[in-house]
This record gives structure tokens, sequence and C-alpha cells, in this order.
């Protein structure tokens, strides 16, 4: 399953942005580098994702559309010696994302699965410790006598 498809490509950046898709450099985007390209975005999306998340995904929400398409045209525009500052500056934001997603900084909102007596989604690994407790005995205010 890929997070996205290649009107998912055209549609955010244009049919332009699939040049870097041209192998035989005769103006056709190659359809086979397109689907590859995609495939692997995807893989290495769910690297990240696999450390707090059940894969795959019921729904594929759409931020993860974005981070797959500027992935896939990064990978495809490295593999044609096009890779532009914009190509390599949407794929380092795309991996900081994803890393801030296995680290549990941000998180996936994703609807709760069907059938399931909990209502949040399933989130696998480390989870962030909350503590509470009595009020504190020993204050900057109560000790100020001492």
């Amino acid at each position: 399953m890929t997070y996205a498809t290649r009107t998912d490509i055209t549609d955010l950046y244009g049919v332009n942005a699939l040049v870097v898709a041209d192998h035989d450099r005769v103006g056709v985007p190659d359809d086979a580098a397109i689907t590859r390209a995609l495939v692997m975005a995807s893989g290495e999306i769910d690297t990240y994702l696999a450390r707090r998340y059940t894969l795959p995904l019921t729904v594929t929400p759409a931020h993860l559309v974005q981070l797959c398409v500027d992935i896939a045209l990064y990978r495809m525009a490295l593999s044609q010696d096009v890779a532009s500052e914009e190509h390599r500056k949407r794929y380092e934001d795309a991996i900081s994302v994803l890393t801030k997603m296995a680290d549990g900084r941000v998180s996936l909102v994703l609807p709760p699965v069907e059938g399931s007596e909990d209502e949040t989604p399933a989130v696998t690994g480390a989870q962030p410790i909350v503590a509470g407790g009595p009020p504190r005995l020993f204050s900057r205010d109560k000790m100020r006598e001492f």
C-alpha cells in the first residue's frame, strides 16, 4: 500500500513536478519509476510509523500523502541527478516530521478502530510519563525563614 499516488503528486505540485520521472528524456514521465518511488517512500514512512502505530494504517491521513510525495519526488530527482535545493529541503522537512512522530512528539490523528471499545487509535511503543502528587512540602517561600 502506498500513501500517495501519481494524481496526488500532480494535485500538490502540478504536472511539471513529474519531470524528475522522465528517465528517457522524451517528455513523458515513466509510470514504473513513479510507482517505484511512491512504494519506496511509503516503505520509508513505515519504518518511522512502526515505532508507535500498528501497521498497515486503516486510513491515510492527508499529511502522510504530502510526506510521501515529498520523499518520492526527492528520490526520483536524485536518481536523475536533477535534485534541487527545494527537493532536498522538502525531503529533510518530511524526515523531521517522521522523526517527531516516531519519538512521540507529534501524533497522527486517526479515527477509532471500528468494533473496539477504546475510542483512541492503537498506539504502540513508549508513551509519555504523566506524574502527579501532593503539594510540595519544601518550597522557596517556606524555606525563606531558614
